[in-house]
């Protein structure tokens, strides 16, 4: 005989036969029950086809089973990327992920948080702003819920960092073009919005200083998170009236080098690697889209899935051991070259 659909868990536990008490522990921690009454549980789950609601459950706990994941923008390819990686790591140790994106907005970031609050979670996972983030707000989540920052760092709040070794993976990219043609020039955005970019710029000068050359850094007018359009536009302005200093450009990252890319076919400049080129362009990230640009970007590969990986396993341990990490750490990843038809 078939049944109408169960609403709660006081009619789960009536048609089960099992007590109400005894259910919500289940549903708490399968492990605190007995076996014999937990298998009894998931057959009645199986028979009557039943889903509690997670969040209402959630709700009366003192902590949950919900894990924040906020993001700056989930329109960027690369944090849509390692924000999927980061909530499959926490399905897959069995918590439920809440994936919010700020939209670009610092402000949002903090109302992101604050609506995090009300959900009670376990944790968060945060990429933060940096210095357009609102320091006191994320350091007043910090003090109340176990958080750990991954992609960019912030001095002193969250008990863990997890991301990328700027100053390797920039030292890598420069050393490469130095040796394979002329030394690079560095393109970035005056008002960087992600603090990454300010440590790839010092990063490229203590590279370049140490392969023997100096510095040259052109800034792009524009803020915010058009990279692409800011590529295009000012890049564009920079390669017509020949400013660069030499025919190697790098770019603070690949959303910029795709712009860029755009500026210089607009321009009827080739790019590549060989003599019939008037220019190589090479970014940062390996952007999920930056092996199909023409011609293919070259770039550094950030590890996606073991940053995901540690940041959650930072946060989890964490959690198991129902306790603040004794003393922050940071953990960073070399990048990897991906040499490719721009460079």
């Amino acid at each position: 005989m078939g049944h109408s659909k169960i609403r709660n868990m006081e009619e789960f536990a009536a048609l089960s036969g099992i007590s109400r008490p005894t259910v919500s522990k289940y549903f708490n921690d399968p492990e605190s029950v007995r076996s014999s009454t937990r298998a009894k549980i998931e057959a009645s789950l199986k028979q009557y086809d039943y889903q509690p609601n997670v969040f209402a459950i959630n709700q009366n706990r003192r902590t949950t089973k919900n894990i924040g994941i906020v993001v700056p923008n989930l329109a960027d390819p690369f944090f849509s990327e390692i924000g999927r990686r980061v909530e499959l790591a926490c399905i897959a140790a069995g918590y439920s992920p809440i994936l919010q994106s700020s939209h670009g907005s610092p402000e949002m970031e903090r109302d992101n948080l604050n609506s995090l609050r009300s959900l009670k979670p376990a944790g968060v996972l945060l990429a933060p702003f940096g210095r357009m983030s609102d320091a006191d707000a994320v350091k007043s989540f910090d003090d109340d819920f176990p958080l750990v920052l991954f992609d960019a760092n912030m001095d002193g709040i969250g008990q863990a960092f997890v991301g990328t070794d700027n100053y390797q993976s920039v030292d890598l990219m420069v050393e490469y073009l130095c040796r394979s043609g002329e030394a690079p020039c560095f393109f970035e955005m005056k008002y960087p919005s992600n603090p990454n970019a300010n440590k790839r710029r010092q990063a490229y000068i203590q590279s370049m200083e140490r392969h023997g050359h100096a510095p040259r850094i052109f800034q792009a007018d524009g803020e915010g998170w058009n990279f692409e359009e800011i590529g295009r536009t000012e890049g564009g302005r920079f390669l017509s009236a020949k400013e660069f200093s030499t025919n190697t450009i790098l770019c603070s990252n690949d959303r910029l080098a795709i712009g860029m890319l755009s500026a210089a076919y607009s321009l009827g400049l080739r790019v590549g690697h060989g003599a019939d080129c008037d220019l190589r362009i090479a970014g940062h990230d390996d952007h999920p889209f930056s092996q199909f640009t023409c011609p293919p970007l070259t770039t550094i590969a950030q590890d996606y899935e073991t940053i995901a990986n540690r940041a959650v396993s930072e946060l989890f341990g964490m959690l198991e051991n129902n306790d603040r990490l004794s003393d922050r750490t940071e953990t960073t990843f070399y990048g990897r070259l991906i040499m490719r038809d721009s460079a």
